[in-house]
């Protein structure tokens, strides 16, 4: 069993490798997002988490996502612009993937075993927080705001 989070890697919105070793040391929220869901507007809360606390160590790595009602249909060139011009997203961007089912990225298999049922993603923009030593800490579901004291008081612990 996989035992931490630094171990997997994603691609890049623009392409590149990123391994998640980059943020050993750092707390990382890891998000999967649409740019027409109904929950959209949470990258403004999202960004503001970023600027609160990444001077503290603390990352948002939003993963686009097209499996729930093909809200996220756009190439990743237009996602980043999407979410560059729209919300003024600072931080990282990753590739399109899939984050459940038998074509879920392995992190977040291995993020369901860590935590069980609360990692499965059920729709857009559900969190899942990272510790600084790539252990699983917490899931947030999808309506769980950006800025709600459940995120921002496990971040605050994490750190």
């Amino acid at each position: 069993m996989t035992a931490s989070a630094h171990e997997f890697s994603f691609t890049t919105i623009d392409g590149e490798p990123l391994p998640l070793t980059t943020f050993r040391d750092k707390v990382v929220l890891v998000v999967n997002t649409a740019s027409q869901c109904g929950l959209t507007p949470q990258y403004d809360g999202l960004e503001k988490l970023y600027a609160e606390y990444r001077g503290r160590g603390f990352v948002v790595l939003g993963v686009p996502c097209n499996q729930f009602a093909g809200q996220e249909p756009g190439a990743e060139a237009e996602i980043k612009d999407f979410c560059e011009t729209r919300f003024g997203v600072d931080f990282p961007l990753t590739a399109k993937v899939e984050v459940k089912g038998e074509g879920a990225h392995p992190f977040y298999r291995w993020a369901q075993e860590q935590l069980g049922e609360p990692a499965v993603p059920v729709w857009n923009f559900h969190k899942i927080l990272i510790g600084k030593s790539g252990e699983a800490l917490q899931a947030f579901g999808p309506r769980t705001d950006p800025l709600d004291s459940d995120i921002t008081d496990a971040i605050e612990r994490a750190l």
